[in-house]
């Protein structure tokens, strides 16, 4: 017996502990992911899937059906598409990226109830690099219809991960064999639970209108904007309201892979959680057109579900300071530059 317990810690010296000790950084990570995607092209894929860092192209991000730069899953071979779904994967957080990949899904849903629009295509999802992964300033984004998804790195170290959008379209599936499936349904529901769990008081404050807009305020701003500070502030909810807000945020800010969520979450804290306004417009029944936007110091959340009787959910997360990398990008070259 003590024979086998000293082998045993030999072999947890031997095996256990270095491949904790090599454990690869989420920045090293991504940038393996990306480098195994681009190693799979061939020239003509790789021309059209890749971009110089500081091209215009970077930052023309967008959420609906239309052609795009990139490279489309629908050109790539079938080992080519697990890179690239290596590669999403390899940013989000298992439940981000079965967001990610049910809402691509939906749009086989809109090609039957729409008879065939050739523009419902769940292979028409872009992938781009900027710049070359692991080595000075660079990205990627993963693009299409309901879903755009913009990481910005230096080296192995992670910058940003916004701009963020997500929608579905339909917000619930109505019938047929995938009938009730709500992909946006927790960015739903938490929030309609805070707004509901609001006392007469607070609602005066929190509900700024009872008409919703169209769409989402910022619509694919290039550059993230602060919108007019209305709503009740953090400070302003009891604890169990607040944790719900916290719920809610959590919802948009843990899409993305855990180790960079913490940071993202640790900085909207540090801005002042007490600073944090909730707004509401439209009404807060289910099935009724509704929009909310969630505004710190340092980011903005919007939803809106209006279209299409109101079950059609667009979902953005910017950041205020940060968004594409830009104001981390800054102090990097300033820093590598006084070096």
């Amino acid at each position: 017996m003590p024979f086998r317990n000293a082998l045993s810690l030999v072999l947890a010296c031997v095996f256990v502990i270095p491949a904790c000790a090599l454990a690869a950084s989420p920045g090293s990570e991504i940038a393996g992911a990306a480098n195994n995607f681009l190693a799979s092209l061939t020239p003509e894929q790789k021309a059209k899937a890749t971009y110089e860092f500081k091209d215009d192209e970077r930052f023309d991000w967008h959420f609906i059906p239309k052609p795009r730069k990139g490279l489309p899953f629908k050109e790539m071979t079938p080992p080519q598409r697990l890179l690239a779904h290596a590669l999403l994967s390899s940013g989000l957080s298992p439940r981000g990226y079965a967001k990610a990949t049910s809402i691509m899904s939906l749009e086989q849903i809109l090609y039957d109830i729409e008879n065939q629009a050739p523009k419902r295509d769940a292979e028409m999802y872009y992938v781009t690099v900027f710049g070359q992964p692991g080595k000075g300033a660079w990205g990627w984004r993963v693009e299409g219809h309901h879903v755009s998804l913009n990481f910005s790195l230096a080296g192995e170290e992670v910058l940003a991960v916004t701009p963020t959008f997500f929608g579905t379209n339909p917000a619930e599936i109505k019938s047929g064999p995938r009938k009730g499936l709500r992909v946006l349904g927790g960015e739903e529901d938490i929030a309609r639970k805070l707004v509901t769990s609001l006392s007469a008081e607070q609602k005066k404050v929190a509900l700024i209108t009872n008409v919703a807009p169209g769409d989402i305020v910022t619509s694919h701003d290039r550059k993230a904007r602060r919108l007019e500070p209305v709503g009740i502030a953090a400070s302003k909810l009891t604890p169990d309201q607040q944790a719900t807000l916290d719920a809610l945020l959590k919802e948009y800010v843990y899409r993305v892979r855990p180790e960079v969520a913490d940071a993202d979450w640790k900085a909207i804290q540090a801005a002042g959680r007490e600073k944090i306004q909730f707004a509401w417009a439209g009404g807060v029944e289910p099935g009724d057109g509704h929009y909310y936007r969630i505004q710190g110091p340092t980011f903005l959340m919007e939803y809106d579900c209006t279209q299409d009787k109101a079950n059609h959910i667009h979902t953005v997360w910017r950041d205020l300071q940060n968004d594409f990398g830009d104001d981390l990008l800054s102090k990097h070259y300033q820093e590598a530059h006084s070096k």
